[in-house]
């Protein structure tokens, strides 16, 4: 039996890959340095599937530029030489980790200015914050373009929709095998536009029985139940309320990652399953030991992508 191994041009799988919040390098090198990081977890964990790897198409949706005029015009600063060197650092360090066993609670407990304070208080304030409408304001001050999202006075949220669902369209107007792969906010913004493609009438007669094989969600914020009162569907009833389109839904949360405080999805969105919208909902907890500019930072997109729980995922998936 032919195998992704034994192809020697281009598949019909695709990797689509949507990143998350704030400043970021050019499209080119964040998607170097990404693919960079998931092929050397490939090579450590299961080198025989490098070349189905290999094969697979790679796209990104990219929306970098429309998060830093959000950024800047709120006074953000970024210096991208440095932020690719440290990126390109954190990445060289993480690949001498040449067994996928160290990934755990040891190497983790000893990387510098490791904290669970910000996942602490995340997970502390979030619901008394939502109960008395600061939750919004408080992610403004924090993460500026993940709020700038949730703002119905701004068509940043459409704009940035928009870029995700047409390169995913292109992929299902292909008929591709589709992995959906997605970090930190960028899974807000992918749930919404799966919830598009499968009720909103422009969309769901094209669009409503194509499938994503699997969704991976590094890192989201889908489990806070601010966010969740945001999404696109969340007023709808059970037949319409959640995306349709998704067969497998792997969502891997690093611990102290204050961004998906709440780590679980399957508890949250178990009437996927009872609707039959999808076929399974996973949970992962990790070990994120990626180090940026001298500190741990277990939200890293590096961290998560040379991590051997994703790389098992992909490895399943190309099985």
């Amino acid at each position: 039996m032919m195998t992704l191994d034994d192809l020697s041009g281009p598949s019909n799988r695709s990797l689509l890959l949507v990143h998350g919040r704030d400043f970021k390098p050019p499209c080119d090198t964040y998607m170097d340095l990404s693919m960079a990081a998931f092929h050397a977890g490939m090579e450590r964990d299961f080198p025989s599937q490098v070349g189905g790897f290999d094969a697979l198409q790679k796209h990104i949706a990219w929306y970098g530029d429309l998060s830093e005029k959000i950024l800047q015009g709120a006074g953000g600063k970024y210096d991208m030489d440095l932020d690719i060197g440290d990126r390109r650092n954190a990445l060289n360090a993480l690949r001498e980790i040449k067994e996928r066993k160290r990934f755990g609670i040891r190497q983790y407990d000893q990387l510098p200015g490791k904290s669970a304070i910000p996942e602490f208080i995340a997970g502390l304030t979030a619901p008394v914050l939502g109960s008395v409408g600061l939750a919004m304001p408080l992610l403004g001050s924090v993460a500026k373009d993940f709020a700038a999202y949730f703002d119905a006075k701004l068509d940043f949220a459409t704009k940035v929709r928009e870029r995700v669902r047409t390169k995913l369209c292109e992929l299902m107007d292909r008929d591709d095998r589709i992995m959906l792969m997605t970090h930190g906010s960028g899974s807000v913004i992918a749930y919404d536009v799966l919830w598009q493609l499968s009720h909103d009438p422009n969309f769901k007669e094209q669009y409503g029985s194509k499938k994503v094989e699997s969704w991976v969600t590094l890192g989201s914020p889908l489990g806070d139940s601010n966010v969740q009162k945001r999404l696109l569907g969340c007023k709808e009833k059970d037949d319409c309320r959640f995306p349709s389109n998704v067969i497998s839904w792997h969502n891997v949360a690093a611990e102290d990652d204050y961004t998906c405080h709440d780590n679980t999805l399957a508890d949250d969105f178990k009437k996927m399953l009872k609707q039959r919208f999808v076929s399974a909902v996973h949970d992962y907890r990790v070990f994120n030991l990626a180090v940026r500019y001298g500190k741990s930072n277990p939200h890293s997109s590096v961290g998560y992508y040379i991590h051997p729980r994703t790389t098992k995922i992909i490895s399943d998936w190309l099985k």
